[in-house]
């Protein structure tokens, strides 16, 4: 790994701490998008943030948002929003691609997930590259 990426990576890590300890009201799930294959934040991805209901399956909106220059998108859902239930993130990653002059394999990415415990923080990244894409359940 070159020396200017570990540096790229400090310094992501050091504004996490910092960003936390300077925030307010914290939403209870967050995310994050890394463009891994340019090492930068996935800034200006739209995405929206679904909930299943129990009884027809049928996803109900319950908001949309943009990542900031940081690939972050701030304030996703309140705490009294925060219900158990199955949760799905889309990330408009095919319109990412193209808004920097590039051509993705995937159009979106659906990340759907199980929150239990609502009293609980989550954080669902985003690695994502033009031909590939992982996550897994931060805090």
């Amino acid at each position: 790994m070159s020396a200017q990426r570990l540096q790229q990576l400090k310094g992501h890590l050091l504004h996490d701490n910092k960003m936390s300890a300077m925030a307010g009201p914290v939403s209870p799930l967050s995310t994050h998008v890394l463009n891994t294959a340019m090492g930068v934040p996935g800034s200006n991805m739209s995405l929206s943030l679904h909930r299943q209901d129990p009884s027809t399956e049928a996803w109900s909106l319950i908001t949309t948002g943009t990542t900031n220059e940081d690939g972050r998108c701030p304030g996703l859902i309140s705490k009294q929003m925060f219900v158990p239930g199955v949760y799905k993130m889309r990330f408009e990653t095919g319109q990412y691609w193209e808004t920097i002059g590039e051509s993705s394999f995937y159009p979106y990415v659906e990340i759907v997930f199980i929150i239990k415990d609502p009293g609980q923080r989550y954080h669902v990244p985003l690695l994502l590259s033009r031909f590939s894409y992982s996550t897994y359940r931060g805090s």
